[in-house]
């Protein structure tokens, strides 16, 4: 608000006044021309003699109140704010700074108004940036209320007489500019801090993705947030085009509806995903199934920890790279419905597991299951057909082969299984005569 003015005075063109700037000769009016001006210092020396400030008194007074002011904005923190008191003293003593550095900045900015100065350097730049991790946005918010409610209620007693509607419009635009600074600083420090854990993110994923996942990298997954959920699995599909931290944010957003934890990346062209949180891989895979780009989607087994999920990975990467042969799979496919696609492309873990899982139970359960399958196979599924083979009943044959579903988990009936078996088989006794030529 400006000073009252003499009614001659106001006549006089001048600078505006207020707390944006002041009126550059206090005194008013201009010299006559040709003679010295009073701003040229004496005699005319052309040396500019220095200009008082407008409201000198009330400078001085806030200059000799500042350390007052800190004083009792670190009295009224303690006593109305719960988390200032539970902080430990070093932080507490940083607080303290930060408050004495506003007070200070503020005094220079009403001595300058007109001077543009970094206000978020000046007041958060005498604390360590940890302290920005220490302490929320919020609680910084109520920090810098307490301070400028404090010098505000002693605005009448440091200003000089006449000049509390000065100081106190002073006040107002400087709280408007910290507040500008606090947030500033805030969201640099959410900028550098989301940078480096997309970084950190980027690490895990890639490690697991490699099979080279340590401790290292559950340490890592940790500081990201990790829980170390008891069920994990890798989902892996193509990337979108476009912006990879807008994919990101989509997959942590369709986690947060489906409560699930998440470790996620693109990884060249590949969207990558690490869920943890749940024992149905299909579920978790079609929750998480819409950021990903047109094309198969393939869901890994579900295995116990983070460690642990690199076979996870690796089996949906097989299994992405044998969808080619399985046109008509289902969006998303788990990475085990595709055993035989991965075992004809190369994959040897999927060859183990057909033999391990489907070959090997049948050969212990009896002759009579292998022959029975393997005939039933051959006769196109047909259950007379089998029998005639055979010469039994086809109601044996029927038993036989719910005893190769209870078995093996896979039912000769379905074409998709009968298909699954059928390489089983193959493997299996490529498998016996390799180990006995």
């Amino acid at each position: 608000m400006p000073e009252p003015q003499d009614p001659a005075e106001s006549a006089q063109p001048s600078e505006p006044s207020g707390p944006s700037s002041y009126p550059a000769d206090p005194r008013g009016g201009t010299a006559p021309e040709g003679e010295p001006s009073a701003a040229d210092g004496p005699a005319g020396s052309g040396r500019p003699e220095p200009v008082e400030h407008p409201h000198k008194a009330t400078l001085r007074r806030l200059e000799q109140s500042s350390g007052k002011l800190a004083a009792a904005a670190i009295a009224r923190m303690d006593e109305q704010l719960p988390w200032y008191r539970a902080m430990p003293p070093e932080n507490r003593s940083w607080i303290g700074l930060v408050a004495q550095a506003g007070i200070a900045a503020f005094t220079e900015w009403f001595r300058h108004p007109e001077t543009p100065q970094a206000i978020s350097t000046d007041v958060f730049g005498t604390a360590p940036r940890e302290l920005t991790r220490a302490i929320t946005l919020r609680q910084t918010v109520e920090m810098v209320r307490t301070t400028i409610e404090v010098v505000e209620t002693a605005i009448d007693e440091v200003a000089a007489p006449g000049d509390e509607s000065v100081l106190r419009e002073a006040l107002l635009v400087y709280a408007r500019e910290i507040a500008f600074a606090t947030a500033q600083v805030y969201a640099q420090a959410a900028e550098a801090r989301g940078a480096w854990d997309a970084r950190l993110e980027s690490l895990v994923v890639n490690a697991v993705l490699s099979g080279e996942a340590d401790e290292g990298a559950v340490s890592r997954a940790a500081a990201l947030g990790w829980n170390s959920p008891e069920h994990v699995l890798v989902i892996l599909g193509t990337a979108p085009d476009g912006d990879s931290e807008l994919t990101v944010e989509a997959i942590r957003r369709a986690a947060r509806h489906a409560k699930l934890q998440v470790l996620t990346g693109v990884l060249g062209n590949r969207l990558v995903v690490i869920a943890g949180g749940s024992d149905d891989p299909l579920r978790s895979a079609k929750s998480l199934i819409g950021p990903f780009a047109p094309g198969p989607v393939v869901a890994g087994p579900v295995v116990g920890d983070l460690l642990s999920a690199t076979g996870s990975a690796q089996a949906a990467a097989a299994g992405l790279r044998a969808c080619a042969a399985w046109p008509d799979a289902p969006r998303p496919v788990l990475a085990d419905d595709l055993l035989p696609e991965r075992a004809m492309a190369g994959d040897p873990a999927a060859r183990d597991l057909l033999v391990e899982e489907i070959y090997r139970p049948l050969e212990e359960a009896g002759s009579a299951l292998l022959e029975t399958l393997s005939v039933y196979l051959e006769q196109a599924s047909s259950l007379e057909g089998a029998a005639r083979m055979l010469f039994v009943h086809p109601n044996t044959v029927r038993y036989r082969l719910r005893r190769v579903t209870d078995v093996t988990g896979w039912s000769p009936s379905d074409v998709r299984s009968a298909f699954t078996l059928r390489i089983a088989l193959i493997l299996g006794r490529l498998t016996d005569f390799g180990s006995n030529p």
